[in-house]
């Protein structure tokens, strides 16, 4: 599993926690310091279903002066933007050994990671001891 994460980042450092309490082995990509290829992020992206716009960071676009056409004329020129200027990719993404990929920046999204790398878990908190 490889998780992309920016230290800086509190939905980084909450996936990366429960990732740790789950047991869970990882590979931590500081993808600020190490920024995806052109490939790579296209890969994700196809692994997700999502355009490259379906995963920039709004706010930090808007400030990287990323002004493209949201459409698929323009899809290879996103892709190249945003490996330029990689703070402007959603985070934490992670990634599972079967290749499936997600922005785990919701609770669900990540529990969904969690539930498929313990299969016996399932979705949802996990038991506590009291």
């Amino acid at each position: 599993m490889e998780i992309w994460v920016n230290p800086a980042c509190s939905k980084c450092r909450t996936a990366t926690a429960a990732l740790d309490e789950a047991g869970i082995a990882y590979t931590e990509r500081r993808y600020l310091d190490d920024p995806p290829s052109a490939q790579e992020l296209a890969d994700v992206l196809d692994r997700m279903g999502l355009e490259p716009w379906d995963l920039a960071r709004p706010k930090e676009t808007r400030e990287a002066g990323i002004e493209l056409p949201r459409d698929p004329a323009h899809r290879d020129a996103w892709i190249a933007a945003m490996v330029l200027d990689p703070i402007t990719i959603q985070r934490p993404i992670i990634t599972a050994d079967d290749g499936t990929t997600v922005v785990a920046r919701d609770p669900h999204a990540l529990d969904e990671v969690l539930a498929q790398a313990h299969p016996r878990r399932g979705p949802g908190p996990a038991p506590r001891d009291n």
